[in-house]
């Protein structure tokens, strides 16, 4: 059998922050405080890995409807966490490139303010791009790219024959980057819940039952390593 590389582009569906939480008996928040310690961990072990993209499924567009105090929490944690990765030395030193996709403009603006602060002091960083899916949703954001192509046909810029798969990528979040190769999500959940339905047809996919907080180093290695042992065929 013939081995793949490793992936370039990788997603992760961060599952089990609360759980992790509530088995220690503590408030949802702080398991969602040992998940953001946790991205931190999992930057270092792309640039071990040689991994150039890595897209993180951090707040669906269907979390929105959390209770108000942990959706306050979290708002407020995501403040914190995007302030500090535009000043982070390490971020600078390994030019991470952060990008953020999803329905920003739901959250607070001050969360707000504090991703486009991010966003634009690494943006001209390329060594490894980090996008965070935040108020996301895959359907959304299919919705979303059809709304810019028909505003395409309306104003006469394009035809209705003009529209293809190559359109309709170019018109997504992710537009110009690569699908993801691999998508492991954490929790023991064995869906994709809504995260890059458009870029994951061909993405290999592996389920861990550990909780975000506690997937390690090991775990993500392993998962690269049964990748590679895996037969793409991409339906041929």
């Amino acid at each position: 059998m013939i081995e793949q590389g490793s992936p370039r582009h990788i997603g992760i569906i961060l599952d089990g922050n609360r759980r992790f939480a509530k088995r220690l008996m503590k408030k949802p928040w702080m398991g969602h405080e040992w998940g953001a310690r946790k991205v931190e961990s999992a930057l270092n072990w792309c640039k071990d890995a040689n991994v150039k993209m890595l897209t993180l499924y951090s707040f669906s567009i269907d979390n929105l409807k959390r209770p108000k105090e942990e959706f306050k929490m979290l708002m407020n944690l995501f403040e914190k966490e995007f302030r500090k990765a535009a000043n982070h030395p390490d971020i600078h030193r390994n030019k991470v490139r952060i990008n953020v996709i999803g329905q920003v403009d739901l959250l607070p603006e001050s969360t707000q303010e504090a991703i486009k602060e991010a966003v634009e002091a690494t943006k001209d960083y390329s060594e490894l791009v980090v996008n965070f899916a935040i108020a996301y949703g895959g359907r959304k954001e299919i919705v979303d790219a059809t709304k810019k192509i028909a505003k395409l046909v309306e104003t006469g810029k394009i035809n209705p024959e003009d529209i293809d798969e190559g359109l309709i990528s170019k018109n997504l979040y992710l537009s110009g980057m690569p699908d993801p190769e691999l998508i492991i999500r954490t929790g023991g959940e064995k869906r994709l819940s809504d995260f890059l339905m458009w870029e994951s047809p061909y993405s290999e996919l592996c389920f861990v039952d550990k909780l975000w907080p506690e997937f390690n180093k090991e775990d993500f290695l392993k998962a690269i390593e049964e990748f590679k042992t895996r037969q793409r065929r991409f339906g041929k």
